[in-house]
């Protein structure tokens, strides 16, 4: 082998290292962020120790894939958050391990800012449609590990995805007024329209758990939660009362709308006290499901859309 072939051959290896490197980098702080994620949802959800943790089930709420929720609840296993029991799976471990803060999560709360800079500039079309992560990093002043974790953040909310080849690519999403509008038209036929399918039941374990969420909510929640924790909420409990028709077209439907109106949804979150009547209204929703008036209870939440279709419309025009 000349001397040019032997410097290519280690150039081609330096490559090889760097790539593997930067793709553990970037699996690592994904891992990291989903394990922050799950952690955060057993605490606000106040899940008792004990509890099964579904992957599947945690997999479709985060939109993403069983292989790195395994992955993310086996880093919480190690820090001792969740309990790994070999052939049964995993289960939420002493709630007082909850309240500690892992590192990762340290490291990724500081992304908070730029994440909202990114999904302002984003809805304002300020932003080309395919990034590189050194345009990220210098426009936001982050440094490589916040980019890692701040694009896997948005990555896995559904509005960019990695470019076969080298970069970002932005997804489709919804950056005016009149478009929000049309999602809550969508949103006014087909929500109620769910109640009333053929065999509707919604679990009362499920049930239960909404009602909880919805009066931690109204009675201080609403005041320490993010806009994306608020939003995050309020999307789980329509998907969940959805979900009761036992239609998989119409929960898709829905899932659909809510990753593509999230960002001007955010924009629309300012009044956090409105939050607290949405509450009682969701509570009020529960009741008539609980006592079979179902009919009743589509009417309500068409009412419901209808209230914060007028709301939103008002904030966003």
């Amino acid at each position: 082998m000349g001397p040019r072939a032997a410097d290519s051959d280690v150039m081609s290896q330096t490559r090889s290292k760097a790539t593997k490197t930067g793709t553990r980098r970037r699996r690592s702080g994904a891992t990291g962020l989903l394990a922050s994620r799950i952690q955060e949802q057993i605490h606000l959800q106040k899940t008792p120790p004990g509890t099964h943790l579904s992957a599947e089930h945690i997999a479709k709420s985060f939109n993403t894939s069983r292989t790195p929720i395994i992955m993310a609840l086996n880093l919480l296993a190690k820090q001792k958050v969740v309990l790994h029991k070999p052939n049964r799976g995993f289960f939420v471990g002493d709630s007082s391990k909850l309240q500690r803060t892992l590192p990762i999560e340290k490291a990724g709360s500081g992304i908070d800012k730029a994440y909202f800079s990114l999904a302002q500039d984003r809805l304002e079309e300020r932003l080309p449609v395919n990034v590189t992560e050194t345009f990220i990093r210098e426009r936001y002043k982050l440094t490589t590990s916040q980019v890692d974790a701040l694009l896997q953040r948005v990555a896995q909310e559904g509005w960019i995805e990695r470019r076969g080849g080298y970069g970002w690519t932005f997804s489709e999403i919804l950056t005016t007024p009149e478009a929000l509008t049309q999602t809550f038209r969508l949103r006014r036929t087909l929500e109620p329209a769910s109640l009333l399918e053929p065999g509707y039941r919604l679990d009362p374990k499920v049930i239960e758990e909404c009602r909880r969420i919805e009066l931690d909510i109204r009675d201080g929640d609403v005041e320490t939660l993010s806009l994306e924790q608020l939003f995050a909420r309020g999307t789980r409990f329509h998907e969940a009362i959805v979900a009761g028709s036992g239609n998989a077209f119409f929960l898709d439907a829905l899932r659909r709308v809510n990753k593509i109106r999230r960002l001007l949804s955010y924009k629309a979150m300012g009044n956090r006290q409105r939050y607290k009547r949405q509450c009682e209204e969701h509570l009020i929703i529960l009741d008539l499901i609980e006592a079979g008036k179902l009919k009743q209870a589509s009417e309500y939440l068409q009412a419901h859309l209808e209230r914060a279709e007028k709301h939103y419309s008002k904030l966003t025009r």
